[in-house]
């Protein structure tokens, strides 16, 4: 009896931090850069991680996918002196239970592009594995296979801009829902061509802005939270009525993978 109870236990513990599945719930107005979003619910994007430069200033965001690895933006030009902050809520707090963590490699996308921002997706490989806790689990990675449809609601998070203009910066993490256009509508926005590995969502009241880049665009799918995009580039000042771009996961799944298992 005493086997069994301990073996359940395990199962127990080793779905506990599902991707996906904050234990902490998320709640989101209106299923509403992030300019025009609100304060997140703390903890309630466990996979989000803030990366510091070595004096701790934020300058990026990321999405942890598993205990070992977390996904970015490749234009963030992540350096090993730098650190990723997990479990962050309020920037200006003490008396969070943060982890920091040092990096032990960066992986740039070989083929980014700084002229096309094609591509811009970068993977870190921690130093140590993250402890998983209520405040910090994995999200999931979107299949090469999946498909995200214009007009479908996701949510963006980060410390970046609140306002473009002023470039004011947010203590507590933010969150806003946005509506991801079809690549035939996010080309009319920007004189760039859109590329295959780009996502778009926006345009309707909200965005992702400066200090947001690297960050997470999830969306629901079968009952989790899935990596659709990482936050690339946008309109300058961020304004509302033009959408923010992010590089597409289901069409760089494969490069995630085939890093990932090869280090």
């Amino acid at each position: 009896m005493a086997t069994l109870w301990v073996l359940s236990c395990l199962v127990l513990l080793s779905g506990a931090y599902g991707c996906g599945l904050p234990a902490i719930r998320p709640l989101i107005s209106g299923y509403a850069r992030v300019v025009n979003g609100e304060d997140a619910v703390s903890g309630s994007w466990p996979w989000q991680v803030s990366i510091q430069d070595k004096a701790g200033v934020h300058y990026c965001g990321g999405s942890l996918i598993n205990s070992l690895w977390v996904v970015t933006a490749a234009h963030c030009g992540v350096r090993t002196s730098d650190r990723v902050v997990l479990g962050l809520h309020d920037q200006y707090s003490n008396a969070e239970p943060i982890q920091v963590k040092s990096i032990g490699r960066f992986f740039g996308h070989p083929q980014f592009s700084e002229q096309t921002i094609a591509n811009d997706i970068a993977l870190i490989k921690l130093s140590s594995p993250a402890i998983l806790t209520d405040r910090v689990s994995p999200v999931c990675l979107a299949a090469s296979s999946d498909v995200f449809n214009g007009g479908e609601r996701c949510v963006t998070s980060g410390w970046g801009y609140t306002n473009g203009a002023a470039q004011t910066k947010p203590a507590k993490l933010q969150q806003a829902a946005l509506p991801l256009l079809n690549n035939a509508e996010c080309q009319r926005y920007f004189s760039t061509r859109i590329l295959t590995s780009m996502i778009c969502a926006g345009a309707a009241g909200a965005s992702s802005c400066n200090l947001d880049s690297g960050g997470p665009l999830v969306c629901e799918k079968n009952g989790a939270w899935t990596l659709a995009g990482v936050v690339s580039f946008g309109t300058p000042g961020c304004p509302l009525s033009s959408p923010a771009v992010y590089a597409r996961v289901t069409a760089l799944r494969s490069w995630v993978d085939q890093t990932v298992a090869a280090n």
